[in-house]
This record gives C-alpha cells, structure tokens and sequence, in this order.
C-alpha cells in the first residue's frame, strides 16, 4: 500500500498535467443487452481511454477519444470538407467524456484469455446499457490496474470533496462495482505472451476481485507460450565485466533485474533482489555495476549509449548494455517505492553528466540540474511492461501502399554498358539531400556529381538530370560537404571542405559553379543556413555563416570579402558552434558539439536565451516557422524544446525575443526509441545509434505536424500531436535494405518523405511506416515497386 500512495501522489501531483493516466489503445462499444435497438455497438474502433482534470477542484472527466492512423484524420477532413459545420461536431464525433462518479458504476474485468475491459453505466440511455472500453492487447494488466484506481480515487474525491490520500481502504470499498458482471460486446484478440506486471499493487478491493481470472488467464497463456514458443531459443545474460576499482560510489540501491527476451518480446525476471552501484572509477569515468546475491550480473562504463529512461509511474529504470562484441541487451530495474527510484536516478544522472561534460555535477546550479534530470523523465516512452509486448501489438489498419518510387543508381556519365550496375566501381555513395521549395526537384549529392529528381503529380520521382563535374571556377574536381539551395531554387551553394574559407554559387540553370565567394581570410565557415526560413522562395541574397566561435552573415553583393563585419558576434571561448537554424522572422537558434542551445533575435548580439547543455552534442538544428518549437538532433535521441514562455513577465514572448527566467527554462522533451527497440535495432544491424539531422515538415502556411530522423537503415517519424499529447505511441518506422544517408519531408506535406540510400532515392508514402514492432523491426524490405534503372541516354552534362 505504501508504494501505492506513493504512485498515486506522482498521478496526481503535477497539476500543470491535464492528463492524470492514460490508456491507449482499445475500442468503445456501446451495449444494450436489454434493448431492442441491438445488442452492441462499435463506437470507436481505434481509441484511447484518459482520466483528465476539468476546471473545477475534485472534478475529473474519464474521456474516450477515437485514436486516427497515419494519415487517416486529414483523410476524413479532405472528405467532409473545410466547412465550419463539420469543424464543429468533429468534437462530438471523436471523443465521448463521461463526468467520474459514483453513479458511473465503474468497473473492470480481466476475461479468459486476458481481455481486459472497462465498463460504466450509459446514464443517458435505456436500463442496463453499458458503455465498454476494450483495451488492445497489447495493454498490459498493471496498466488496467493502476487506471481502475486512479478512476476510483477521482470518484472518492468527487464524493467527498477532499483530496484522495486521505483515503482508507474501507472508503475505497464503497466504489467497488466488481461484483456486477460485464456482458460480453465483441471479440478482441487476445495477447499469447505474459509479460511482467511492471505497475504498482492495487487496493484490495480491486485485486481480489480479479485474482481468479487473472490465475486463470496466465495458466491458459501459458500453455499458449509453451507451444508458439517451442523452438524459440529465450535471451540469456552474458557473462559480466569486471568492475574496476572504485575511488568513491555515487548511488546505491535494491532493485529487481528484469532481462528482454528478443524471441517472446518480453521482459522475463532475472534477479528479484540485485543492488545497482554507480561508481567512479576515474577522471571522468564512472561504472554501473549490478550484482546478485550469488552473481554478478553486468558491468559497464556510465556513457550516453545506455538510453536511461527513468519511469517513475511504474518505478522503472530501463537501459542498454553492450558487450565486447557489439552485442545489445536491454534491461530493466524495477525499485521498491519514488523515493529509491529518485536516488537512484540522481546518482546516475550526475555520473552521465559529469562524463560527458567533464565537469562537477554540483558546480552547475540548481535549476540546470533540474533541466537535466527532467529531459530524461519518461514523457512519451512505453513503460516496461508495455514495450514488452510490442511484438504482439495488433496489426496496422491502413493498407500497406506499394512503394512506386523511382530510384538512381548512379551519376556517371561515361558508362560503356547500357544500364548503370547498382553498385558504384568508384565507392561514391548518395550523401546529402536538398529539397525544393520554389520547385518540385530535389537533388542528391553524390562523390562529385549531383542528381536531380523531379517530383511529380502522383508523388513519385522521375530523374530529370545529372550534374556530372561539380568543379570550382578554377576547373579544379571537388566533393560538396554541404549544399543549400538558395535564391528561388536557382543557385545552389556548396561548400568545399578543402577550402573552409570560401563558399561557391552553382547556377542551377546551367549546372555548373560560377562563382567563388571568400568569406573572411580568418574566420571559416563550419556551417551556413538561410536568412529566414523561407528565404529560399525568394530573391534574398544575404544568408548566415558561423565557424566554431563566430556567427555572421554572409552578403554576396560585396567587393572582396563577403562577412558583414557589422553583424559579426565572436566569442572568445570556444562554443564549439555545429549548427543553425531560423525562424520565418529570422530568430536563430544555434547549438553547439558541448549540447547548449542559444536562441538571437538578431546577429551581432548577445543570446537572449541560453539553454544548458545534457552534454551530448547537438549535431543537427530546425525550428518551427513561428519559433514556438526548437528541435535538436545528438546521436542517440531528439531534444523537442517548447520556446513560448507561460509565466513571469515575459509569459507570451519567445525565448528568442526575451530570456527565460532563471527558474522557469522551458522543460525539454527527449524524444529517444525504447530501449528495447534500440537493443532490437542493433541486434538486428549490430551498428549503434545514429540519427541524422532531424527536421519538421515545412511549408508557408503549414504548421509543423511530423518530426523525422532515421538511424542506419531505419526512418523514424514522430507525430507532434502524439508528443504533446504525452502519447506513448508517438512514432513509428520504415525499414530499408541499406544505411539511410538523408531524408526529408517534401516542402509543403508531411505525407511523403525523400529518402536517399547509398545508392537509390526514393520517395515514400508516410502511410507505409509502421509501428515499432519485433516483426516490422525484423521485416525484410521490399525492394521498390517501380524502380528506373539510369541509361546512359540519361545522364547528361548540359544544362536542363
């Protein structure tokens, strides 16, 4: 019961929350047994079921909102039209609350073969309606739980109007409805495996009432597992490393050792009793070590490649462990109560931080420790028991669709056969990618050699031509380290990474570079990025530069050097400065290898705001049109940063306009794959992490909907309704046959993405991503539908 005060006090502590406890995914029926109307009803085939706040105190709302695929939402609204009408009613017909009361009769049952259902009266209907939401199967038993007890505490406090942790367990019994049977709606399939109930205990009221059929349902299960999983070889822990000697120990507690089983998608109980210690062992250098009462466990270095992800809802710390062989498991610690798991998470936090910034945990101030440990609070993640059963989450409703794009291999233009083999003899590879705004191309860069694709109207691509001799002024062969394409789409300008001084103008009309502008004879450009967001739709000339201490712009227009010395802003120290981004406004947000963020109003001033570094570096930067969301990319996970201020005297006004108060810096949400995806990903590619540069989907008068990165051969999307929500399943994924070298959403639609392998490009339906599942991380990839190999008829060095 402790532990359950405990969870129940973090539910219900942050009121900045509307959302209390969510469970997302289940269908709502409506069943009349006694009505000639008809039996049952599907109201939602799709939903999640939340308990959220309203506005008055010790009133809370049990709210089922129909849940939308990839794509399905903006489906129905082209379908019923922009009118204000249907606006209004989407509402009523997508979400369906119910005021929790006493009256609800609200109640659950766990049915044979591990269905769990909720039900409640339908009070506006006929005697004996119900309303039953059916969770998916892949909705573990503590999750129902602790939903049911967070359902009847708001209950409690409806009724008595007074907060629920003076609650006995004798007052909770008068909201116990268990005794009421449940009719049946419609069949559900049924989870095969059993995962470990990773939530708290509940009141006895609730347990007992569902203990028969829950020991029931895991023997019946069980005879299940027995037979599906016969031939399947289970996850075994490898030997430990041995711990080096300690000069101090920074955290130590009990826990349980849970262990994920790649064949079953589970996490399967090692140890009920380990004690986890983090040491320092060195400058810099720290140790998780995990031991039993009669084994070592694990040992490992304390570095950003574990994936911490602390779960304080169901007590959970779960991680990643590599071995010497680049092998990757995923465990997970499970603590007695808050207040261990809070320890725990202190010491490890400062041992993580203190390596990657080889500085003192207690020299940074509070608020920055703050800002840390929330990044890496579970805000979207699953918890244990649910990203166990990943592997049996049901099957995606939106049909698969083909993938019909067109794909290049190759850009020579000498080939003495007639098609181009797949392979390049001269081991260039697709590198960068470069989406138009002003026009429907894109362009690969490719060794020396850029391809250029058009889209076209059925959203495929078509190879329009190729650049054969990316060449300076000077006739001398180069590589582009970074292109950006500029002025309309007509200019293209690259970077020469053997000439960090200077940048050059290709005219894209003609396909051939032109001009060569130095920018300083001092100062060298590490990166570049455009005036304004949008600048690349017009004439602007002027774009921003930066080396690793110095931001400036950059004005072709002028004689000699092209730095406007006036908007230059150096800094002394060395910020390490990596990327930039700006705002339809021109604000500009610019990270740095040490992690920190600067927001400017303008160049040639200080930061109006500076966010600390987690101390990974940030490797990749875009903002929002508006400047409401910055988004940075380190190797291992995003960063989603909220800029509008809510409080204190700037409340309303960007960190890129005023600074954020000392203790009001905006919390980060860290946007990372579970670690058992990730130990799933790398057991498939054995290759670590490594997003690239993550970008939202762009357009003048679109607002930002969908994030999207891709790590080896796999594309991750995140949906930003999702993320804000809090949604646990926030992203999804496409699997490709090869490293994916870029991606990005084509200008002005977050339903088809560009993709650049080695050597293909393609552009893809976003309705093909699936959810991250054993079998869609498993899944081989289909080679493209319609693929156009490039003859030598194609490839061209003439204007086009």
């Amino acid at each position: 019961m402790f532990m359950l005060r405990n969870v129940t006090k973090y539910l219900f502590g942050d009121t900045s929350k509307e959302s209390i406890v969510e469970i997302t995914q289940g269908q709502l029926y409506l069943v009349r047994p006694l009505s000639p109307k008809g039996y049952s009803e599907l109201i939602f085939k799709d939903a999640a079921a939340t308990i959220r706040r309203t506005g008055q105190e010790y009133q809370y709302q049990l709210v089922i909102q129909r849940a939308y695929e990839e794509g399905e939402e903006e489906l129905l609204a082209e379908e019923d039209g922009e009118d204000g009408a249907a606006e209004s009613l989407s509402a009523d017909k997508d979400e369906k609350t119910f005021l929790l009361d006493q009256g609800l009769h609200f109640r659950s049952e766990i049915r044979e073969g591990g269905e769990a259902v909720f039900a409640w009266r339908d009070l506006s209907g006929d005697p004996g309606d119900l309303f039953e939401f059916v969770c998916g199967p892949s909705v573990p038993a503590g999750e129902v739980g602790t939903f049911e007890m967070v359902a009847i505490k708001c209950q409690y406090e409806r009724k008595f109007r007074r907060p629920q942790e003076s609650a006995t367990e004798k007052d909770l019994q008068q909201f116990n409805f268990t005794d009421q049977t449940i009719p049946s709606a419609s069949a559900v399939t049924s989870p095969t495996t059993k995962a470990i109930d990773s939530s708290p205990p509940r009141p006895k009221a609730i347990e007992n009432s569902i203990a028969k059929q829950t020991k029931k349902d895991v023997s019946t299960r069980s005879s299940k597992n027995k037979a599906s999983n016969k031939e399947a070889v289970p996850t075994t822990a490898p030997p430990s490393a041995s711990m080096p000697n300690a000069t101090s120990i920074l955290t130590q507690e009990r826990a349980e050792l849970h262990l994920f089983d790649f064949p079953s998608g589970s996490f399967m109980l090692q140890d009920p009793s380990v004690v986890a210690t983090v040491s320092e062992i060195g400058k810099w250098q720290y140790w998780l070590q995990i031991s039993g009462d009669d084994r070592q466990w694990l040992g490992q270095p304390v570095v950003a490649d574990i994936n911490p992800v602390f779960n304080f809802e169901y007590l959970s710390f779960i991680f990643n462990h590599y071995t010497d062989d680049g092998s990757a498991y995923s465990w997970l610690l499970r603590f007695k109560d808050l207040e261990t798991e809070e320890r725990f998470q202190e010491g490890l936090m400062q041992a993580l931080w203190e390596q990657l910034n080889e500085l003192k945990w207690t020299k940074t101030t509070d608020d920055d420790r703050q800002y840390v440990l929330d990044a890496f609070q579970d805000l979207t993640m699953e918890d244990a028991e649910n990203a166990a059963k990943e592997g049996e989450e049901e099957e995606e409703e939106v049909e698969e669709v083909e993938d019909i794009s067109q794909r290049s291999e190759q850009y020579d233009s000498d080939e003495s056969a007639d098609d181009v083999v797949a392979k390049p003899e001269g081991g260039d590879v697709n590198s960068q990618l470069a989406v138009g705004y002003k026009h429907d191309r894109s362009f690969v860069v490719r060794g020396s050699k850029i391809g250029v694709f058009k889209h076209t109207p059925n959203n495929n691509l078509e190879f329009s031509t190729n650049i054969s001799k990316v060449e300076t002024p000077g006739g001398k062969l180069f590589s582009p380290k970074k292109v950006m394409l500029h002025a309309e789409d007509t200019d293209m300008i690259l970077q020469s990474e053997n000439n960090p001084n200077s940048l050059y103008r290709m005219d894209l009309e003609y396909g051939k570079v032109v001009d060569e502008w130095k920018v300083h004879d001092d100062i060298q450009v590490k990166n570049f990025a455009p005036e304004k967001k949008f600048s690349q739709m017009t004439g602007e000339q002027t774009f921003l530069g930066m080396s690793h201490n110095a931001l400036y712009r950059v004005d072709p227009r002028l004689s000699g050097n092209k730095m406007v010395e006036s908007d230059l802003k150096q800094y002394t120290a060395k910020n390490a400065f990596s990327a930039a981004a700006t705002t339809e406004k021109g604000y500009i947000a610019v990270a740095s290898e040490k992690g920190d963020i600067r927001m400017f109003d303008k160049l040639g001033l200080r930061a109006k705001s500076q966010l600390p570094a987690l101390g990974d570096p940030i490797t990749g930067i875009d903002v929002s049109a508006d400047g409401h969301w910055v988004l940075a990319t380190c190797r291992t996970y995003l960063l989603l940063i909220d800029a509008l201020q809510k409080e204190g005297k700037n409340e309303g006004k960007l960190g890129f306009e005023k600074p954020f108060a000392k203790d009001s810096k905006p919390q980060p949400r860290r946007l990372t794959l579970q670690p058992s995806h990730v130990a799933q990903f790398q057991y498939e590619t054995k290759a670590p992490l490594s997003f690239t540069p993550a970008r939202f989907n762009t357009g003048v008068d679109d607002k930002e909907t969908s994030i999207i990165t891709a790590t080896g051969p796999f594309i991750v999307t995140w949906n930003m309704k999702k993320v804000l929500a809090e949604r646990r399943d926030a992203y999804t994924i496409k699997r490709y046959e090869e490293e994916v070298k870029a991606d990005d959403f084509k200008y002005g639609s977050d339903k088809n993405v560009i993709v650049a392998l080695p050597n293909e490009v393609n552009m893809v339906a976003k309705q093909t991503f699936k959810k991250p599942t054993r079998e869609s991380i498993m899944a081989t990839p289909r080679a493209s539908g319609r693929a156009s190999r490039l003859r030598k008829s194609d490839v061209v060095n003439s204007p086009y």
